[in-house]
């Protein structure tokens, strides 16, 4: 029997937003699903924290209709839409108390305050900082801020927490940390999450589906795997991680498998989600992470593999991997990034590159 498809928590219908003659968003369908942790990804200016403040009740939509457990709130206030919001500078009253920092949602709700006393030390416990009800937030660090942020949007127990670029403040390994306790703390409330970030790790480790944004157009929706591996264009593969863009011409498709005419000449095996017509122009897709840098002596030619041969121009060491530039013979270079230990490789030094063709995406050649 075929499983249920879960309830969409929000959903938005024909959403258009201008200001003035700007189209900030353009005509706009989308569902985010209950429970489920949605990213909104994309450059400065796309338009996704446009689409979170319209759900927030902070913008009004000049065109459509948004819904949250299938009621229409265009016209609802911010304060009856019960949304727990996180913002990147926190937005913490800096006279008050932790507690009633935390408390504040509550106390508008008019809460019991007994009951208030024990929801403020249980969320407080959930982002693990208990005991600092009566300090202030000047007496907190960066991270210790952005959890009573966290706290004091879930204390509400909200249908919907809205977060918008809450991590982007914080230097890289309070980021980390911070992503973890996110993802591990939605999972545990089991809460809608809409989350906006322009960084593509934050969207890659913590999302159950990313929408990806440019220009106010959703280019592509879909889970990290499906983004990250089938991009639907050249700017969601440029965007989201580190790709080679190769043109060509499509001689053969068949089995699932292209063969395809590079412009510098070499013939390479691509994987074909779609029947591509020998003649189409396309762009093969191939991820810097994907090449396997190997020595020219060592070429398995057995193995069928996609081949290229070339010389190291440019490196960079950045700890776990390393970043390559390779310039082929007609002159084009290849991004590769090596994550292995064992094998380095310095500037001017001959390698021969690998992949298999099962890491080739193509895409139709855009003008």
């Amino acid at each position: 029997m075929q499983a249920q498809q879960a309830q969409p928590m929000v959903q938005f219908k024909g959403i258009v937003k201008r200001f003035g003659s700007v189209t900030a968003v353009s005509r706009t369908d989308l569902d985010i699903e209950e429970g489920a942790l949605v990213t909104l990804l994309g450059p400065s200016g796309c338009g996704k924290t446009t689409l979170l403040r319209m759900v927030a009740g902070l913008e009004e939509p000049t065109e459509g209709d948004i819904y949250i457990r299938d009621q229409r709130v265009n016209d609802i206030p911010v304060h009856k839409r019960n949304l727990g919001m996180i913002f990147q500078n926190y937005a913490l009253f800096p006279h008050k108390s932790i507690f009633d920092n935390v408390a504040f949602g509550l106390k508008y709700r008019q809460v019991p305050r007994a009951e208030i006393g024990q929801k403020v030390k249980r969320a407080l416990e959930m982002v693990r900082l208990p005991g600092v009800e009566q300090r202030r937030p000047a007496q907190l660090s960066g991270g210790q801020q952005q959890r009573i942020a966290l706290a004091r949007a879930i204390v509400i127990e909200p249908d919907v927490l809205l977060m918008d670029e809450p991590l982007s403040a914080l230097d890289e390994n309070l980021r980390e940390d911070m992503r973890r306790e996110i993802d591990n703390l939605q999972r545990m409330l089991g809460v809608t999450t809409i989350f906006v970030t322009h960084d593509q790790r934050e969207a890659l480790s913590m999302s159950d589906k990313i929408v990806v944004f440019k220009d106010g157009h959703v280019q592509q929706s879909g889970t990290p795997d499906d983004v990250y591996d089938q991009p639907a264009n050249h700017f969601v593969a440029d965007f989201l991680g580190h790709s080679n863009f190769l043109p060509g011409t499509v001689e053969s498709c068949e089995s699932g498998e292209a063969g395809v005419r590079l412009d510098a000449g070499t013939m390479l095996r691509s994987h074909a989600n779609v029947h591509w017509q020998p003649g189409s122009r396309v762009e093969v897709v191939v991820r810097a992470q994907r090449f396997e840098a190997v020595r020219p002596d060592e070429v398995d030619k057995q193995d069928h593999g996609n081949y290229f041969e070339g010389v190291i121009k440019d490196r960079s060491y950045m700890g776990g991997e390393t970043s390559y530039f390779v310039e082929l013979a007609d002159g084009s270079e290849l991004h590769v990034i090596s994550m292995m230990r064992t094998r380095s490789y310095g500037t001017g030094e001959a390698v021969s590159l690998q992949v298999a063709s099962k890491h080739c995406h193509l895409l139709p050649l855009e003008s």
